[in-house]
């Protein structure tokens, strides 16, 4: 067996995920050096008190990286070291708190997934509008191509997951805790059913439980790992925070979905909006961020009122017509800024559409032309 593998097995039982002076010992010294003197125990390296180099040779003692790799494979899990084909290159950007492997359930490559990915993350206890939006968010991204990457947890990452899978499309949930122990329990389904249609991934060892330190580390993969971070809900101290904050330190698109100016869960975005954060209401925004030239959404625009298609000068005339009451050529003809004879004739082809009558040497709006011309106004 891979005696680079097996090291990196046993190292990622002892260093907790980010362990930046794990990361710079394997760096400097390369992982069997590091192995060999965890498993000694004598003097310590350097950059730790005693007390921790202790205990992490207490960690290394009870280690066992076959033991493992058994249990991954039994749960259809694999472990992906950097410089192998799956090794998502991006993550090198982590430095030393590059992950030393990553496990990961599931049967697409996490390389090939991770070049077009985007993370869509957010609130646990999150609103309805926060669970629509995120929803449709991951199924539009979903149905163009991207793969969604999430957490795994309640709330806006459920249904940011729930969102791509309905959609047919592929999406990713990176779990601070062992991938063969699908946490919340209550997503224990979700989380089978990703593993079986998308991928599953974390840094911890089999068996390993999550705690509130591994969740914040955890965000660091998620930032690291897409093309961009759309948080949708998150009050000032939200963890997704977290991840926007990795992914605007890694150079990464930062994206926020605004909400009510009134909701302390939407709070947080508003934060990142008035930074550096790009507003974004839907996937086509998201693409026109992440994606390659040329992906740009459509043009935003209100909907096509039938005076839109009348000639502009037509609609010149239209408009010098009053609100109420009526109005002579003459009149119309001032307003509009055009001769008599221009504006007469304008007014009988308008009058063959249905937007104006004659009421003797007056001419009035008729209620079609009324809809239609305030159709496209706010009434405020």
């Amino acid at each position: 067996m891979n005696g680079e593998l097996l090291g990196r097995v046993f190292l990622a039982r002892v260093f907790e995920p980010g362990d930046e002076t794990g990361g710079r010992w394997v760096r400097e010294r390369g992982v069997p050096e590091v192995v060999r003197r965890l498993r000694e125990g004598g003097r310590a390296l350097p950059g730790v008190s005693g007390k921790r180099w202790a205990g992490l040779c207490a960690r290394a003692g009870r280690a066992d990286p076959r033991r493992d790799l058994a249990v991954a494979r039994s749960a259809g899990a694999r472990f992906v070291i950097p410089g192998t084909s799956e090794w998502p290159g991006q993550l090198d950007d982590l430095g030393d708190a590059r992950p030393l492997g990553l496990w990961v359930r599931g049967g697409p490559s996490l390389r090939m997934w991770a070049l077009r990915s985007v993370a869509v993350v957010g609130a646990r206890a999150c609103t309805e509008y926060g669970a629509h939006m995120a929803t449709t968010l991951a199924a539009g991204l979903a149905e163009r191509g991207w793969v969604v990457v999430s957490g795994g947890a309640y709330g806006i990452d459920g249904a940011a997951h729930r969102g791509a899978l309905g959609a047919g499309g592929a999406t990713a949930a990176v779990l601070a805790c062992g991938v063969d122990r699908p946490y919340p329990p209550g997503h224990t389904a979700l989380i089978t059913r990703i593993a079986e249609q998308g991928l599953v991934v974390g840094e911890l060892p089999p068996g390993d439980h999550p705690t509130p330190s591994r969740f914040i580390l955890r965000n660091r993969v998620i930032a690291a790992l897409t093309r961009g971070t759309v948080v949708v809900e998150a009050a000032y101290r939200s963890g997704s925070l977290v991840t926007a904050r990795a992914a605007r330190r890694l150079g990464r698109h930062v994206m926020g979905v605004p909400g009510p100016a009134t909701s302390a869960l939407s709070a947080g975005v508003h934060e990142l909006l008035r930074g550096d954060a790009v507003l974004v209401g839907d996937a086509a925004e998201v693409v026109e961020l992440v994606g390659a030239m040329g992906e740009l959404p459509p043009e935003r625009r209100g909907p096509v009122l039938p005076t839109d298609l009348l000639e502009p000068r037509t609609r010149h005339v239209l408009s010098g017509l009053p609100g109420r009451g009526t109005a002579t050529a003459a009149e119309v003809a001032r307003r509009a800024q055009t001769t008599g004879d221009d504006a007469i004739a304008r007014l009988y082809e308008l009058r063959a559409l249905g937007y104006v009558e004659r009421h003797g040497d007056g001419w009035k709006l008729t209620r079609q032309a009324m809809i239609s011309v305030r159709g496209g106004r706010s009434p405020c």
